[in-house]
């Protein structure tokens, strides 16, 4: 796992709307999808993810090949052929529930089998400051909306969702008034979504360059980690595979031996760290969040971890997608930006951990 798809047999732009598949139970492994029972079997284990031909990267891959640009076309493949998650939010609209469905119904038709990643990203998160109720109450009664909709719309199919990164990382961001109210919303969606009797379910704990195992655990069990899989860690940062192997081995002793995931998507450079002077005796070692230069693609998804407790390494974040203006990056948040994903497929590699003799991924 995974196997790579033949370019040959994967559909154009457009292909994927109009399909006539059902929605359906497909892709089922024998074994307890759900696996909420931390002693049961892996439930990502000898499946095969569905690589998304209407991504932006499948589709630069495929303008380079047509072009002739062999170079950029090898690279773009990188990314291209690689099982990455498909993120669902508030940009997720008109008609969530439609495209939630057409997604799930085309993923089959075009890669029967398959399973569909998937994730969760609803709660808003577009400021920090102690004033900030990220749109109180009435946003929260939307999402919980929406938490419902989505729900409906993923129905029996067999899925892998990832809740909601970031959410409980930046929790300090809100007012103190409405971080409880946070907590409750989270844990509406995971009531929620933990239903879905195929829908393997891992919830956002961090990574192991942010918040302390001890406080994340806390959160996970506010937040109801028992009703699903796991958590899953380094979704939007970049700290090597093998420091968060044992961070989620440090919360994952917190939270009753629940399993976790991690992604790599985009640490095979590991993070950029530097040290930053504030006066005399006064440094800081400051970590590059936003865009850092010259990092690359992580170790490829498995599920072969060679962890007990880890049940795949997954491209959950999303590599060459902007998190912002910050470093060069293009406006809005979410552009695609070939570039940076040249980048990260020009500086790839299979690093667990940082090589002796390296610094910063070098």
């Amino acid at each position: 796992m995974p196997k790579l798809p033949d370019p040959s047999q994967l559909p154009v732009h457009g292909a994927m709307r109009g399909c006539l598949a059902p929605v359906s139970a497909y892709g089922l492994s024998g074994g307890d999808a759900r696996g909420v029972d931390p002693g049961s079997p892996d439930p990502l284990r000898g499946l095969t993810f569905t690589v998304d031909p209407t991504e932006p990267a499948w589709l630069k891959w495929q303008s380079y090949r047509r072009r002739g640009r062999s170079g950029s076309a090898s690279l773009m493949w990188r990314i291209a052929s690689t099982p990455r998650f498909r993120w669902f939010g508030r940009w997720t609209r008109p008609h969530m529930g439609s495209k939630v469905r057409e997604y799930l119904r085309c993923a089959q038709a075009v890669q029967p089998g398959s399973v569909p990643l998937m994730t969760v990203m609803r709660h808003q998160g577009k400021a920090c400051n102690p004033g900030y109720t990220a749109g109180g109450a009435s946003e929260d009664r939307r999402t919980r909306r929406w938490y419902r909709g989505f729900a409906r719309a993923v129905g029996s199919a067999r899925v892998v969702i990832a809740f909601e990164p970031d959410s409980l990382g930046t929790i300090d961001c809100l007012a103190r008034s409405r971080r409880r109210a946070r907590l409750k919303l989270l844990a509406y969606g995971v009531r929620v979504l933990s239903r879905l009797p195929n829908a393997t379910i891992y919830l956002e704990a961090g990574a192991s360059d942010w918040e302390p195992a001890k406080r994340t655990a806390w959160q996970l069990r506010q937040i109801g980690i028992r009703r699903v899989r796991g958590f899953m860690l380094n979704v939007t940062h970049y700290d090597w595979t093998s420091r968060n192997v044992r961070h989620g081995l440090a919360i994952s002793r917190r939270v009753g031996g629940k399993p976790f995931v991690i992604s790599t998507a985009m640490n095979g450079r590991g993070p950029l760290h530097h040290r930053k002077y504030y006066g005399p005796h006064k440094w800081r070692t400051i970590n590059v969040w936003c865009h850092p230069p010259r990092r690359g693609l992580g170790p490829s998804p498995t599920a072969d971890t060679g962890h007990a407790r880890v049940d795949a390494y997954l491209w959950i974040g999303r590599p060459g997608y902007s998190a912002g203006a910050c470093n060069g990056g293009p406006l809005p948040v979410g552009s695609f930006w070939p570039a940076r994903a040249f980048m990260l497929a020009r500086y790839a590699t299979g690093w667990i951990g940082p090589p002796r003799g390296t610094k910063n991924g070098f």
